[in-house]
């Protein structure tokens, strides 16, 4: 698994110790630990966080368990038992056109760093890039003749993504900045000229938020929502996105089959014959 997933894995078996140590004491081994206690601590999560987040902490109990009773640890799961909680069916956030133009076109100055911003902006939602998978580009995984990338997604699986003519030009801008043009190094820096962090980009993102003042603050992975949707809306082929976003299950991409308000009174105004009443003479 990723470092990402571990470290959140980590975190919550900690968690988990906390609170087994708070109900049964310090000297609490996971012997300890039955399946009224775990519904005891996912009823107190239940206050704190939101389904999702409980399900993936179950999911790191239920194997973490399954793991100490191959070992001979404890004789039973006390978490197999466990109903996983329904996550919630939440449309995903996105921007409309004039909203994420307006964002990508916030950084307006020549400057390195305002170029360096623009490139990345247009990056995230010229290809709905992960901010892991673009934290980790290099300026080699780029085919600026071809208009494509090499993306390395979750699990180390490997694929080609197209790129918008506009993010090759912005990358164009910013590497001719920092005078490169070719090389296998990371392809975006941050101040100290080292490849830039996902807390940088969340920042950027932030900054540039908070410069057009147009919409909420959002995270990077709005972009990505917006990229899914807007070629979703543009006609694309669910399982062409699927592919493109780097998706291992079909489902998780249909979470963007939403069609927006607007977007569904046009059609029905269009579309059903009782739409409309004649006026009355």
């Amino acid at each position: 698994m990723s470092p990402h997933t571990l470290a959140a894995y980590r975190r919550d078996l900690e968690q988990l110790a906390m609170f087994v140590s708070g109900e049964k004491g310090e000297a609490a081994t996971a012997s300890d630990v039955d399946h009224l206690l775990l519904r005891r601590y996912l009823a107190l999560l239940g206050k704190m966080v939101k389904k999702s987040s409980i399900g993936r902490k179950l999911a790191a109990i239920r194997s973490f368990f399954r793991y100490l009773l191959r070992s001979g640890v404890v004789v039973k799961n006390p978490a197999e038992l466990i109903a996983t909680p329904k996550k919630e069916n939440r449309l995903p956030f996105h921007l409309d056109i004039d909203q994420v133009t307006a964002l990508v076109e916030a950084p307006a100055d020549d400057q390195k760093y305002a170029l360096r911003d623009r490139a990345i902006l247009e990056m995230l939602y010229s290809c709905g890039l992960r901010v892991s998978e673009l934290t980790r580009l290099n300026i080699g995984e780029l085919d600026f003749s071809g208009g494509m990338v090499r993306v390395m997604g979750k699990g180390g699986k490997e694929r080609i993504v197209p790129v918008g003519s506009r993010a090759i030009a912005a990358i164009r801008e910013y590497l001719a900045a920092r005078g490169e043009q070719a090389g296998r190094g990371p392809l975006f820096l941050n101040t100290r000229s080292q490849r830039i962090n996902r807390r940088s980009v969340a920042r950027i993102v932030d900054a540039h938020v908070l410069r057009i003042a147009a919409f909420k603050r959002i995270s990077p992975h709005i972009l990505r929502h917006t990229f899914a949707t807007h070629m979703l809306e543009g006609g694309a082929d669910l399982r062409a996105i699927q592919e493109l976003l780097g998706h291992a299950s079909l489902s998780t991409t249909q979470k963007y089959t939403h069609v927006g308000i607007d977007r569904l009174m046009e059609v029905y105004d269009k579309s059903h014959p009782k739409a409309h009443t004649k006026k009355e003479e």
